[in-house]
């Protein structure tokens, strides 16, 4: 499984880069020619670990950057004071009529127009 943890991959990237090392200067000892060492798939498969463990690591910074920008936004939003509506309360009872619903105007209406026609 791999690791999502910065510190792991750290540590893995240090690994690898150990091992290419090592396998550089092996083939160096036995007198390769540095075109011959840069196709060597051991070398290849170590640079590509590298570079996969990089891009990893590039992630993980991204998403600590990420949350540290959130973090920022919402110290700043708690530290604005609120400005909104008011607090909801009971509202004081007045003595108004209801309003005539859309259906009761109509009702109405066609009424006064039956009338009218009389």
């Amino acid at each position: 499984m791999v690791s999502k943890s910065k510190e792991t991959r750290v540590e893995q990237k240090a690994f690898w880069e150990k091992k290419l090392h090592q396998r550089l200067s092996a083939l160096e000892e036995k007198g390769v020619s540095p075109e011959k060492k840069a196709k060597d798939t051991t070398v290849r498969s170590l640079r590509a670990k590298l570079r996969e463990t990089d891009k990893r690591l590039g992630v993980i910074t991204e998403g600590e950057k990420k949350v540290e920008e959130m973090a920022r936004l919402k110290a700043e939003k708690l530290a604005v004071p609120k400005q909104g509506k008011p607090k909801k309360g009971k509202k004081a009872k007045t003595e108004e009529p209801p309003a005539e619903s859309k259906r009761q105007k109509k009702k109405k209406k066609k009424k006064e127009g039956n009338k009218e026609t009389k």
